[in-house]
C-alpha cells in the first residue's frame, strides 16, 4: 500500500504524482457509480486522461459485485471513483496489480498493500463527495483541470453535502465561479413555478404535488400572479413574495422545518446557461436509473444530443415518480405500531423504490421515528429500502441484517437509510419475520 499522508491534501498530491508514474504506457479501466457523484467523478476524470493522452474504457455500475471484481482484466491500472472502499478484501484477493481508488465511502477493511487510495475517512473525516476529490487530483494532474469545477459542486449537491462546505470545498467553488443565492430549496428554481411545484417531490407537499389544480390554488392563495400567461421562478421571486410562498408551503407540510426547506441555491454553467445544480443532478440520476449512464456522461460532457434525451428521460423519470407515489398512496400497505411495509412487487421500478421511500419518510404523513419499508421487484430478487422518518430512533440497518441473516441476501446502507435485496422466493418469510422484529423492538425501548 502506497503510504497514507498526514493530510488529505498531501494525500492526494502524493497518490496523483504516482499515478503519472505508473499510468505511463498502461491501459487504463476506469470504474465509478451511477448517482451524480459518481457520473460527476467519472467526467472529470474523463477529461483529465484525455488530457495526458492516456488510453482508457469506462465502466458505471449500479454496485460493486464481488464476482465483477474478480473478472476485471489483471494488466489494466484500475481507477475506483466513488466506490470499492468496502470491497477492500475483494480487491486483495483479486491479485490486481495497480488499484488507484478515490472514494468517501466508509473504510471497515485493511487498506492492501497494491491499493493508492484517496479518502477522507483516513484524514479526519471531512465531509466531501467523491467528485470534489476527483477534482483536487486532476487538478494536481494539470491546473488545466480546473475548469471542470462546477462538476465537482454538481456532485457534492447530488450527495446532499452543500450544507457542509469546508475550506476544500469553498475553494472548489471559487475555482468554478458558482453562483449561490439564498432561497427556497423547491427545484428547478429556475423554470416557473407552477411546474415546479407540480413535480416537488422532496418536500412532498400534501395536495400540491403531483395536482396541478392544487398547484394553482396555492399560487392564488399566495397572490402571485403569471404575467403574459408565464408564473415567475423562485429565483425571481423578491423577498415578499418568497415570505407568503414559504409560509404556504409549511401550512400544508407542518413537518417541513423552516431551516430544511431554505438554504443556498447553486447555479452552474452548463450549454452555456446557468441551471439549477439539484436540476441537473436530479436529470443525470434519472438516466442512471433508466439504465441510461452513457446518456448522463455525455450530457455532462455538454453533447448537445444528450441535452434532448436527458430531459426526455427526467420528464419520464418525473411521471413515473408521481405515478408510483399515487401507486403507494392508493395500495394495501402493512401498517403496525410505529412502521409500514409496502410491497410495490412490479407496480414500481426498483431503481425508483428507494428514492419513494426517502420521499415518504420526508413528508408529513408520518410520525418522527416511524420505519418506512418499501419493496419492489427487480429481475427475480426483491429490492427493499428502509428510512426512518426524522432519521429518528430504530438502527433499520441492523433490523435488516438480523431478518437477511436468515433469509439469506445482501444489506448496505446506514443507521436511518438502509437497503437489501433479497430473492423473490423469500419474499413470505422475509415480510414475516421482518414483521416480528419490527413489533419485537417496539417491546424492547
Amino acid at each position: 500500500m502506497g503510504e497514507i499522508k498526514n493530510s488529505l491534501e498531501e494525500q492526494i498530491k502524493f497518490i496523483a504524482k504516482n499515478f503519472l508514474e505508473k499510468s505511463q504506457g498502461k491501459k487504463i479501466q476506469l470504474i465509478s457509480h451511477f448517482d451524480t457523484d459518481g457520473i460527476s467523478s467519472a467526467v472529470i476524470m474523463i477529461h483529465a486522461l484525455k488530457r495526458l493522452d492516456k488510453k482508457f474504457s469506462v465502466k458505471i455500475l449500479k454496485n460493486l459485485e464481488e464476482q465483477f471484481i474478480y473478472d476485471i482484466p489483471k494488466d489494466k491500472l484500475i481507477l475506483f471513483l466513488d466506490l470499492a472502499s468496502g470491497s477492500l478484501n475483494h480487491i486483495s484477493e483479486a491479485g490486481l496489480k495497480d488499484v488507484f481508488i478515490i472514494d468517501h465511502h466508509q473504510i471497515i477493511q485493511k487498506v492492501p498493500e497494491n491499493v493508492e487510495i484517496i479518502n477522507p475517512e483516513l484524514h479526519e473525516k471531512q465531509k466531501l463527495s467523491s467528485s470534489s476529490l476527483v477534482y483536487l487530483f486532476c487538478k494536481e494532474l494539470d491546473p488545466k483541470n480546473k475548469e471542470f469545477a462546477k462538476l465537482a459542486v454538481l456532485g457534492m449537491v447530488g450527495d446532499l453535502l452543500e450544507k457542509q462546505i469546508d475550506k476544500l470545498n469553498n475553494h472548489i467553488l471559487e475555482d468554478g465561479e458558482i453562483k449561490r443565492k439564498r432561497g427556497l430549496l423547491i427545484y428547478p428554481s429556475t423554470r416557473p413555478l407552477n411546474r415546479t411545484l407540480e413535480y416537488c417531490s422532496q418536500p412532498y407537499i400534501p395536495g400540491v404535488t403531483g395536482n396541478s389544480q392544487g398547484v394553482l390554488e396555492l399560487l392564488r392563495e399566495v397572490d402571485l400572479i403569471p404575467k403574459s400567461g408565464k408564473y415567475k421562478s423562485i429565483i425571481e421571486l423578491n423577498k415578499e413574495e418568497m415570505e407568503r410562498l414559504i409560509t404556504a408551503i409549511m401550512l400544508r407540510n407542518p413537518k417541513c422545518k423552516h431551516e430544511e426547506i431554505i438554504g443556498d441555491i447553486f447555479l452552474i454553467k452548463l450549454f452555456n446557461k446557468l441551471e439549477d445544480a439539484r436540476e441537473i443532478s436530479a436529470m443525470v440520476n434519472a438516466c442512471s436509473r433508466f439504465g441510461e449512464t452513457e446518456i448522463a456522461l455525455q450530457f455532462l460532457m455538454e453533447i448537445q444530443r444528450a441535452k434532448r434525451d436527458a430531459e426526455a428521460i427526467h420528464i419520464k423519470y418525473k411521471q413515473h415518480l408521481i405515478s408510483g407515489l399515487k401507486y403507494i398512496s392508493e395500495s394495501e400497505k402493512i401498517i403496525g405500531k410505529n412502521f409500514m411495509i409496502i410491497n410495490a412487487k412490479s407496480h414500481v421500478k426498483d431503481t425508483m423504490i428507494g428514492t419513494m421511500a426517502s420521499i415518504l419518510s420526508a413528508s408529513s404523513l408520518y410520525e418522527e421515528g416511524t420505519i418506512i419499508v418499501t419493496m419492489a421487484y427487480y429481475d427475480r430478487k426483491i429490492k427493499v429500502s428502509a428510512r426512518n422518518v426524522g432519521r429518528f430512533g430504530r438502527n433499520v440497518r441492523e433490523i435488516l441484517n438480523n431478518v437477511v441473516e436468515k433469509v439469506g441476501g445482501e444489506v448496505g446502507g446506514h443507521e436511518f437509510a438502509a437497503g437489501c435485496m433479497i430473492s423473490q422466493e423469500k419474499e413470505k418469510d422475509f415480510v414475516e419475520l421482518l414483521k416480528k422484529n419490527l413489533e419485537i423492538e417496539m417491546i424492547k425501548i
